[in-house]
């Protein structure tokens, strides 16, 4: 009797966007490795080719269409070699177009459908699938496979409701749907026990999760720092319309780090109205003071998009002013850039020159660099606590828990430590100091 041995083959995957896309690929490369294939660092030694995509601005489209073309090559080597397309372009292609655009792809389909592609690939290619494969329901119940063993994201929620007018997000990932509260807590008690010590909590509008058990976002905060072995809990992207009170309490509880995300967009009411933000200038400014009433030292970073349709210099000026009175610790700043089939590409005209949104970001970006520098200086003699994360040369580095990057002397063997730093050097982008042990 001969018996076959099936060749191992290899995937390889490529992330563009945001934390939610990374939790996204490390489910795709956990599937397809029960499934008994090899993940490799190496493009051109890959069996099947995965890209998860980004939608947010035209130029993380632009990259994909490049990459795809140029994976085309391995083909005369490679014949039977599959490339799948997943993510946000597949999820916000309804009728079609962007497909057609991409020839050269075996699979397209959105994230929702990951639990299809055994079942897909065994159809295009059975060579490519060594083991048997039972059917999934939910693709969020696929254990991640984790990139580092000190740091878990968790995605308690996915999809949007609010339609934000220049977003893609509700059209990409569909309506907002949350998580139960039993199964983001056990994937959180796994990730400890296997040696995690900090998780992001991740949702498209993180603070308005709500359980069907009854649960909201407060009271999940408050179970998930009674988890044993956790030390640091994190969460990303806050919207400033769902921020009450208990959320606000929830900010001192002890894992919870000293540090907010919290997107602001604009600073003008005629902007965020235009854009389908629900607040104001006003009551977001408000909500920042209550929130340092409470507690004084937490660091607190937001978003703002600069050139959005129709945006007068007196309304970026209102931008200025709010970015002076709030004294953000970070601001992530982009220029707009229209997507297609959003409200804001069908309902108003991208009408302020590339020219004055470059001005216009470098006006923010300067103005947040001087902040930056000066809040920074307070960590002097501080001692702060970090999660190391990499040390090179000699040269260790991590964030505290104000997020802040801070650098100094120790060995490799600290890398997913946390250990007290006493910082003698504060720069713009970094803290210095000595290890206290």
């Amino acid at each position: 009797m001969i018996s076959v041995v099936m060749e191992q083959k290899y995937f390889y995957i490529l992330t563009f966007g945001c934390q939610m896309n990374s939790n996204d690929s490390e489910r795709v490369a956990s599937l397809l490795l029960s499934l008994g294939l090899q993940e490799t660092k190496s493009s051109e030694t890959a069996d099947l080719l995965v890209v998860n995509t980004c939608s947010v601005r035209q130029s993380a489209e632009d990259r994909v269409w490049g990459f795809i073309r140029n994976w085309q090559e391995y083909r005369q080597n490679k014949p039977n070699l599959v490339i799948a397309v997943t993510g946000c372009m597949p999820g916000r292609d309804k009728n079609g177009k962007i497909q057609k655009r991409l020839p050269g792809v075996d699979l397209f389909f959105p994230i929702e459908e990951l639990t299809l592609l055994p079942k897909r690939l065994a159809e295009l290619n059975p060579e490519i699938l060594p083991n048997s494969f039972t059917d999934l329901q939910d693709y969020l119940s696929i254990n991640p496979s984790r990139g580092v063993p000190y740091r878990a994201s968790i995605a308690i929620q996915t999809g949007c409701n609010n339609f934000c007018t220049y977003c893609v997000v509700p059209y990409a990932r569909g309506r907002e749907r949350n998580r139960p509260v039993v199964e983001i807590v056990n994937e959180i008690k796994k990730a400890a026990e296997s040696g995690v010590k900090e998780v992001v909590l991740l949702g498209q509008v993180v603070n308005n999760y709500h359980a069907s058990t009854g649960e909201d976002f407060a009271d999940l905060l408050k179970i998930i720092n009674s988890i044993d072995g956790l030390e640091r809990v994190h969460w990303t992207a806050a919207d400033p319309q769902y921020f009450d009170d208990n959320q606000i309490r929830a900010l001192n509880f002890p894992k919870q780090l000293n540090y907010l995300h919290l997107p602001v967009q604009s600073g003008d009411n005629e902007v965020l109205k235009k854009m389908n933000r629900h607040y104001t200038s006003e009551y977001y400014i408000d909500l920042i003071k209550k929130i340092r009433n409470t507690n004084p030292e937490i660091a607190i970073g937001t978003d703002i998009i600069v050139g959005f349709c129709g945006e007068t210099d007196k309304q970026f000026q209102n931008t200025v002013d709010l970015c002076k009175q709030c004294d953000f610790d970070i601001v992530y700043l982009a220029r707009y850039s229209e997507r297609s089939g959003t409200v804001a590409a069908q309902a108003f005209k991208d009408d302020v020159p590339k020219i004055v949104k470059k001005q216009r970001w470098e006006i923010l970006q300067h103005l947040m660099e001087e902040i930056v520098l000066k809040k920074n200086q307070k960590y002097n003699g501080q001692v702060v606590s970090v999660l190391v994360e990499k040390c090179n040369e000699g040269i260790c580095s991590g964030n505290s828990r104000e997020m802040k990057v801070v650098q100094f002397l120790g060995a490799p063997n600290l890398v997913g430590q946390i250990v007290q730093v006493k910082i003698n050097q504060a720069e713009m982008w970094r803290l210095k100091g000595v290890q206290i042990k």
